[in-house]
């Protein structure tokens, strides 16, 4: 992958800061560029707007050595985001939300819909980054094909910071489904060695969904981040439902979460 520029969502809020913090850690270790993008609302004082964000790159020069470029944009946060992490070829988003508390239960299925469509991954977080940065990432795993595309993002983030990868294998009943998960397991487990990545495999036993089971795991192992793929086909029913990776991204232990779309269905 060749290093390019990390884009951050920026809409004046606390997660944005924090988005903002994770670029920093991410673009120093990888050697990245950081892009600010905010979405102009309606009635937006643009003018006002620049101004705000030319401190905030300022502020973050004077902090941390590394002074974002902005981009400011008219347009809807569920597809302008998207669109200009692929036209600039970003190596990646990283996305504040606010989980799902109070009045907010919504904002991780609009995380969802904002990151439909990208060709890049989106790393959403909840809060600063902690000291142990992704030491340790929780790579879910199930019977679908598209498993096998997380692989150059978790070697990439792997051989940066040294991290284990903690691959979390689905429980299935259906043998077929078994031996699916296996295969994908398996074409991990060696590309991973040929990588000289430390792993370790853990299966889910417990009686919860296999999205809640991830997370309690991820919560146990102390990890910094999981890895998932989001699904294909999700229609408006099913965010305001809630799939499992609008629970896996708004999880309440705040753990950071890769979301990256199955390139199959982006062509």
């Amino acid at each position: 992958m060749t290093p390019s520029t990390i884009l951050v969502t920026w809409d004046f809020t606390d997660v944005s800061k924090y988005a903002l913090e994770h670029a920093v850690r991410i673009a120093r270790m990888v050697n990245n560029s950081i892009q600010i993008i905010h979405i102009l609302d309606k009635n937006a004082d643009e003018l006002q707007i620049q101004v705000n964000l030319q401190s905030i790159a300022n502020n973050c020069d004077a902090t941390h050595g590394i002074k974002p470029g902005l981009i400011i944009k008219k347009g809807s946060i569920f597809t302008t985001i998207s669109e200009v992490a692929n036209n600039i070829k970003a190596s990646m988003v990283i996305m504040g939300t606010h989980g799902m508390q109070g009045f907010q239960k919504l904002t991780g299925s609009w995380a969802l819909k904002v990151l439909a469509g990208s060709y890049v991954p989106f790393f959403v977080v909840q809060d600063l980054p902690t000291n142990d940065y992704l030491q340790k990432i929780v790579v879910p795993i199930n019977s679908k094909s598209e498993n096998k595309e997380k692989l150059p993002w978790i070697i990439y983030l792997a051989k940066h910071y040294r991290s284990e990868i903690l691959i979390f294998k689905d429980g299935h009943s259906s043998q077929h489904l078994s031996a699916k998960s296996n295969q994908n397991i398996q074409f991990l487990k060696t590309e991973l060695d040929n990588k000289g990545i430390k792993y370790s495999i853990q299966s889910n036993n417990s009686k919860k969904s296999f999205a809640e089971a991830s997370i309690d795991y991820a919560q146990q192992s102390g990890a910094n981040l999981i890895a998932v793929m989001t699904s294909p086909k999700t229609g408006f029913k099913e965010y305001m439902m809630g799939i499992s990776e609008q629970h896996i991204i708004a999880n309440n232990h705040k753990i950071p979460v890769m979301c990256i779309n199955p390139q199959k269905i982006n062509n």
